[in-house]
C-alpha cells in the first residue's frame, strides 16, 4: 500500500471512487462533477481542493496497470472566523474491497497528519448520521460529533430560485 498525493492523471480513478460513495450513500445520481472539472480545479493556478491517493498493486490479471487507486481523501482549506485556517475533509474512500485494511486509517492519518504540518486550528468534515461504523471511528479517534449543528445547503435549483424571486 501506498499512500501519496493525487495527481492530475489520477482523477478518472478519483471520480470513480466518488461514483462509487454515492451509490454506498444512496445517492448513485447525484454526481455531476467531471473528470475535466477535477482537473481543471483540482490542478490549476490556484487549485480549489488537494487529494491523497491509496494505492496499491494491481491483480496479476490486471494487464492496464501494475497499480490501482483504491482510496482517496479529498481536501480543501476554508477559513473561520473563530480559528483561522481550517482543513475541511469533503471525502475519504475506500473501494468496498478494500475496507478493513488500514487504507481508510492511513488516509485519515495522512489529513491529520496535513493539518498538524499547515498548523490549522481544526479539521472538519461531515458524516451521515446512519453511518455508525464511520461515527465510532471517529468517535474513537478523538473527534467530536457536534449535535447542536446541521448541514445547510442550497442546491443550483435553490439559487436560481432564489435569486428569480428577490
Amino acid at each position: 500500500m501506498n499512500i501519496r498525493r493525487g495527481t492530475k492523471n489520477d482523477m478518472k480513478a478519483v471520480l470513480d471512487l466518488i461514483q462509487e460513495l454515492a451509490i454506498f450513500e444512496k445517492e448513485p445520481d447525484a454526481v455531476v462533477v467531471t473528470v475535466a472539472d477535477l482537473e481543471r480545479d483540482g490542478f490549476g493556478e490556484n487549485p480549489l481542493f488537494y487529494t491523497f491517493v491509496a494505492e496499491v498493486e494491481g491483480d496479476s490479471s490486471d494487464s492496464e496497470q501494475a497499480k490501482q487507486i483504491v482510496g482517496m481523501a479529498l481536501y480543501y482549506y476554508r477559513y473561520s472566523t473563530w480559528k483561522g485556517r481550517t482543513i475541511h475533509l469533503e471525502d475519504l474512500i475506500v473501494k468496498e474491497k478494500m475496507r478493513g485494511s488500514g487504507l481508510g486509517l492511513a488516509l485519515y492519518t495522512k489529513i491529520i497528519e496535513q493539518g498538524k504540518a499547515d498548523n490549522v486550528r481544526r479539521i472538519e468534515w461531515n458524516v451521515l448520521d446512519w453511518n455508525t461504523p464511520a461515527i465510532d471511528f471517529y468517535k474513537k479517534s478523538g473527534a467530536k460529533i457536534l449535535a447542536d449543528w446541521d448541514v445547510v445547503q442550497m442546491d443550483e435549483q435553490g439559487i436560481n430560485d432564489f435569486l428569480t424571486n428577490l
